[in-house]
């Protein structure tokens, strides 16, 4: 009896093979660039992080419905105002082999608030991490953080005895240029491991087959290599590859007409929009000496009111595009539609701000701008450039491929005297882009991380404050439109549109298609 029992088992554990084997894939996608680099801490990027999160793993992640659950983490509570208590999964696995243990999550939170890690800002609200057993970790916050599990969930933890044995313990700056073997080596927990990776042409993942959860994909082998927008869409309709995460939107109507692919398209929660530099007492690159017109709110608001977002959401974006008139958008808390009306477009209004501000006939400044960054990002400052050429305003526009172009924000130098930028709350909670974008830099507490243009409010800074301690769901909201109703008012940046996801894949293909922009290859089915 025992024999046939064994027999029984094993038949069935054959099935099961043979079964996965049989509805086994494999998936090949693009974008229009490569992924900067494989270590999780390099950049503050949705792509960076949303690819790197295949192969790494968060305690907690967003699900199906970008709603927060357990990862790494099994269970977690408030244990003081100032303490989360975190439980781990047990039984999970680096891909060497190492088990996971609270000693790498005390590790992974140091290594991403040292020297190199882009990432910092993320964590900005944790003092210190604790281990409290070889299962259970404590995560103490600088004041009563309710919002901390959704601040962590892009938050990969790192495998302690894999980065120092492999001289990773800290990360390589990618934005100074630099490397290690994290860089282009990977160990994670996640359901995808590396087989292999040559920058800039091909990465390929392969199914992580001690992966700890249930595969709801069933992709065997994902080969990912960097394409142009045209070149992709040609090699989708030709059916070499099975996915563009990013499409042109000019190339829409050739994906629509296909008939074996189809757009993949949703809101984003991402804004772009148009940044002054006013830390400087003069613009870096300007005709105006000895003072910077961006500290004048008129001269802001004139720059504003000429440009016309209609036209670049109908020409330049081509409808995939939401005007706003707030530096965060639906779906995000703290978003009030009530707010959310732009400045009236009217350039003859503009003219007479920025005479009464002393510019009759305008001046000159520099725009810096990425070129391979957003959906038509080049495009759209252009559009910007030729727009406030009408009311004397001449920019010299400086468009430069991502890394050259937040090498320089990220220099804090504030030379870039406007800018153009995207940001995504990462939490979901427009906290995050005030403290991030709109708070008085300060490097030590990790507020104003991507306030590139040296804005200072300290009215805002009080508000900041204050939401930052607030538990009371209520009064905090009422904070947050209170906080973004004073930068829509002063005129801190000029907020342009939410971008429309657009990707496109082949029918055979099932995917998630999640509103930060992450492409969750857990999810992914090939018929």
């Amino acid at each position: 009896m025992r024999r046939l029992t064994v027999l029984a088992a094993a038949l069935i554990a054959l099935a099961a093979v043979l079964a996965e084997s049989a509805g086994a894939a494999s998936l090949r996608w693009t974008n229009d660039r490569d992924v900067f680099s494989l270590d999780p801490y390099a950049r503050q990027e949705t792509f960076l992080l949303s690819f790197d999160s295949n192969i790494y793993e968060p305690l907690v992640r967003r699900g199906r419905e970008f709603r927060i659950e357990p990862a790494l983490a099994t269970r977690w509570f408030q244990a003081a105002p100032d303490r989360w208590r975190f439980a781990l999964r047990r039984g999970v696995r680096f891909q060497d082999g190492t088990p996971l243990t609270s000693d790498d999550v005390v590790f992974s939170f140091a290594r991403a608030r040292g020297p190199g890690s882009n990432i910092a800002s993320a964590l900005a609200a944790i003092r210190e991490v604790k281990k409290i057993d070889d299962f259970t970790v404590d995560i103490l916050t600088y004041r009563p953080d309710p919002l901390l599990p959704g601040e962590i969930a892009d938050w990969d933890i790192m495998s302690a005895k894999w980065c120092v044995e492999n001289d990773a313990e800290e990360t390589a700056d990618a934005l100074k240029g630099e490397e290690n073997y994290a860089s282009d080596h990977a160990n994670g927990t996640g359901p995808f491991a590396l087989e292999s990776r040559v920058p800039d042409k091909e990465t390929i993942l392969v199914r992580n087959r001690d992966w700890w959860d249930r595969p709801e994909h069933n992709l065997d082998r994902v080969i990912f290599r960097p394409m142009r927008g045209a070149d992709a869409v040609k090699a989708l309709l030709a059916g070499t590859a099975d996915m563009v995460y990013s499409v042109p939107a000019e190339l829409t109507d050739r994906i629509a007409r296909s008939p074996g692919a189809r757009l993949v398209q949703g809101p984003e929660l991402r804004t772009i929009f148009l940044g002054f530099g006013v830390a400087r007492d003069a613009l870096a690159d300007s005709d105006v000496k000895g003072r910077n017109p961006f500290r004048d709110r008129r001269v802001r608001q004139a720059l504003y009111q000429a440009i016309d977002e209609n036209a670049i959401k109908t020409k330049v974006m081509r409808g995939f595009a939401t005007q706003a008139g707030l530096l965060v958008g639906p779906g995000v808390a703290g978003f009030d539609p009530a707010l959310n009306h732009r400045l009236p477009y009217d350039p003859a209004a503009a003219k007479t701000l920025l005479a009464e501000a002393g510019y009759p006939r305008g001046f000159s400044a520099g725009m810096l701008c990425p070129n391979d960054r957003y959906v038509n990002d080049e495009a759209i400052c252009t559009a910007v450039v030729a727009m406030l050429a009408k009311i004397g305003v001449k920019l010299r526009l400086d468009a430069e491929p991502r890394g050259k172009f937040f090498a320089k924000l990220l220099s804090f130098d504030y030379s870039s005297d406007f800018f153009l930028l995207g940001w995504t709350p990462a939490t979901a909670d427009a906290f995050n882009a005030l403290v991030n974008l709109a708070a008085t830099r300060d490097r030590d507490a990790h507020r104003g991380d991507a306030n590139f243009g040296g804005y200072s409010n300290p009215k805002l800074d009080a508000l900041i404050a204050q939401i930052a301690g607030e538990t009371d769901e209520n009064k905090r909201l009422a904070l947050l439109g209170e906080a973004l109703a004073l930068v829509k008012d002063d005129i801190a940046y000029i907020p342009l549109h939410q971008q429309q996801l657009v990707w496109a894949a082949r029918k055979s293909v099932e995917l998630v298609q999640q509103p930060d922009g992450s492409f969750p290859l857990r999810y992914v089915r090939v018929k």
